[in-house]
């Protein structure tokens, strides 16, 4: 006969978890011998080898009870059963994975692999991280509800970029960052952007512009405004020049 100790060790596990199976019904407590102590014999070995097995291959202890009494052809079904809800819950696991994954790749979180590799394009240029999270975030509510459109949105960005020029808008707007909105220089700046603009091709069409809403837009220039302390005070002076918006930047009629 053997104490708890030792049908814990015979059946490979921990005292604590015999009395817990105990507690849950699924072993029977032996009487207590003359001395106080609870003896178990070899069954009761045999029988706690068989729940840590289900345990252990991920039956629920809800369901241990049912397992050890039911027939052979019971028990198929209940291991099939617990199989599918196994297979199930592996699935859920990649996906939560998956998710983590995405959350440890950063900027993949959100946004497809070339809106990724237009970001650390514009790392490349040196811009300061600020600048390119507002781009990041401003892409990925094109992406949340223009999915299809991205593809063709960093296209054009990357052509953009091609261009001496816009790089050197943009490497303007970096150093404007840490500008004060009533600092003169903003008046160039504006002034540059304000060539480009008027340099582009009057009659050709505005595909830029496809599928973004007025609200998006709004929506999206709100990222710029709250990016770039001097954001508001461009905008005039855009408007000043004959421009108005920003995502949707078009020029005032006369």
């Amino acid at each position: 006969m053997l104490t708890i100790g030792q049908l814990a060790a015979y059946s490979g596990v921990t005292v604590r978890a015999v009395r817990h199976y105990h507690a849950k019904g699924l072993l029977p407590e032996p009487a207590r011998d003359h001395s106080g102590y609870r003896r178990y014999d070899a069954h009761a070995v045999v029988d706690l080898i068989k729940i840590r097995t289900l345990a252990d291959a991920g039956v629920p202890l809800a369901r241990v009870r049912e397992m050890l009494e039911a027939n052979e052809e019971a028990f198929d079904a209940a291991i099939a059963d617990i199989d599918r809800r196994l297979c199930a819950e592996i699935s859920e696991r990649h996906r939560h994975r998956e998710r983590i994954a995405q959350l440890a790749a950063g900027d993949s979180l959100a946004l497809p692999p070339e809106a990724v590799a237009y970001l650390d394009r514009l790392r490349g240029l040196a811009l300061p991280e600020p600048m390119v999270q507002g781009e990041r975030d401003a892409w990925i509510l094109v992406a949340a509800q223009l999915p299809g459109q991205m593809g063709f949105y960093m296209e054009m960005k990357e052509q953009q970029l091609d261009d001496p020029a816009t790089v050197e808008l943009y490497r303007d707007l970096a150093e404007a960052i840490a500008w004060e909105p009533s600092d003169p220089r903003l008046v160039a700046v504006s002034d540059r952007l304000v060539a480009l603009l008027d340099a582009a091709d009057p009659d050709a069409p505005q595909d830029q512009y496809e599928g973004i809403t007025d609200e998006l837009a709004e929506l999206l220039d709100s990222v710029f405004l709250e990016s770039m302390p001097i954001a508001h005070r461009l905008i005039e002076l855009l408007e000043e020049r004959g421009w108005r918006g920003w995502t949707k930047l078009e020029r005032i009629p006369t």
